[in-house]
């Protein structure tokens, strides 16, 4: 299809769901929490549906050739799904964002107030995960805004039955305009392009994916007056100091790699010089057990290079040698994402530079990257990690940073 049917597609379904915006902002909090209960349910109630969909799904990505990194995100198991419906029944219990909030007096009795209202509608474009397409709608559902979804083109099929089982259903069941959250059905990067081109329709979207593309969607998005929060590119370090306890490494090395199509996984694992005779065989031999590549200096790639998106060497990690925690974390401000990095160390004053001189979304002591995530840190689902260095929602982006703040001046007695 030519570009200017996706945009005609892409305008349509933005339409419909500012229309039914108006539901979703003057909902109660129960009926909120009681749609998010019923999509829990749904989850469950529709898991015939749902595998059928994203067998399909699957069958035609390994036809096709997808890496088996990228198939593990595609799935949609029973377990993850129960998984997703624990998580939506965790976030129909969570305290709804604090629609006003005091922020003080003013002279001639009045009272400045900041309220926090819905930014209306807001597209999303995310990689080939399913579970994402929960994620994301109940986020937009939980902060009030409607929503306009693209997944990659892999996941159409389970997208559009997690919306026609459980996501309008349940939105429906709950008093609400089914319509606050549109999948777009059509395969095709042309309509993320479109996703990015309607400012009178979509004033925000967020967008997940490679750096490449995300990028390039962010610079059409500029081109039309688009706003855009990006997650582009992860990648987590772990600095191994000479101070490490060996069972330490060794554990968050397992955790860090237990999935290696996620950008949370450990990407880049730097090593004191002092210890990297003791260190080095222990590290490679985690990794070698777990199937896991090494890739060492000299390299032919970036330090950062983010192997999760490396078709065909996602089963990579680069390990290198610094000289102590100073130059581990400028390598890790310089030269990665800035999306997370951890110290293993025994040694509370070298963890704390460290934690001091890294720069990035999430610091850890002791603790695995992969931690960085909406529910892992925050107990709520996220839209995706924004790492950029600007003032405004950074880490998990959730519901509760997902408004426009409007001062609001009335009679203090009022």
């Amino acid at each position: 299809m030519s570009s200017t049917t996706a945009d005609e597609v892409l305008a349509r379904l933005a339409r419909r769901a500012g229309t039914a915006a108006q539901s979703l902002a003057d909902a109660t909090d129960a009926q909120l929490a009681d749609a998010l209960t019923g999509m829990a349910q749904r989850l469950d109630d529709a898991r015939d549906e749902l595998a059928d969909a994203n067998a399909k799904d699957v069958a035609a990505a390994e036809a096709g050739g997808m890496s088996q990194a990228l198939l593990d995100r595609l799935r949609l198991g029973s377990e993850r799904l129960t998984e997703l419906a624990k998580n939506l029944q965790l976030l129909a219990d969570t305290a709804p964002m604090v629609r006003e909030v005091p922020v003080r007096e003013l002279s001639g009795g009045l009272r400045l107030y900041e309220r926090r209202r819905p930014v209306g509608v807001i597209g999303v474009n995310y990689e080939a995960r399913p579970n994402v397409t929960i994620d994301v709608a109940s986020q937009l559902l939980k902060s009030r805004n409607a929503g306009v979804l693209r997944t990659g083109s892999a996941a159409i099929g389970s997208a559009l039955a997690l919306h026609e089982h459980v996501i309008a259903p349940a939105l429906d069941a709950a008093g609400l305009d089914a319509d606050a959250i549109q999948v777009v059905g059509e395969p095709g990067h042309e309509y993320a392009s479109a996703l990015v081109r309607q400012p009178g329709l979509i004033r925000l979207v967020i967008l997940r994916g490679s750096g490449e593309t995300t990028a390039a969607l962010g610079a059409e998005a500029a081109r039309h007056g688009v706003r855009t929060l990006a997650h582009a590119a992860g990648g987590g370090v772990l600095y191994v100091d000479a101070a490490a306890d060996a069972d330490t490494v060794r554990r968050l090395v397992r955790e860090g790699t237990d999935r290696l199509g996620v950008c949370n996984r450990v990407n880049l694992v730097l090593v004191a010089e002092a210890v990297a005779a003791r260190f080095e065989p222990v590290i490679k031999d985690e990794l070698t057990t777990a199937g896991i590549a090494v890739s060492t200096a000299p390299l032919d790639h970036p330090i950062g290079h983010e192997w999760a998106l490396d078709t065909g060497n996602e089963a990579t990690v680069t390990v290198l040698r610094v000289a102590d925690a100073d130059e581990a974390a400028k390598t890790a401000n310089t030269e990665t994402s800035g999306l997370a990095a951890t110290i293993a160390t025994e040694d509370a004053d070298t963890a704390a530079r460290f934690l001091d001189r890294y720069i990035g979304t999430g610091a850890f002591w002791n603790a695995t990257t992969r931690l960085l995530d909406g529910f892992k840190l925050l107990a709520v689902p996220e839209t995706g990690i924004n790492v950029d260095h600007m003032p405004g929602p950074r880490g998990p982006v959730t519901f509760a940073d997902l408004y426009l703040r409007q001062y609001v001046v009335r009679p203090a007695a009022s």
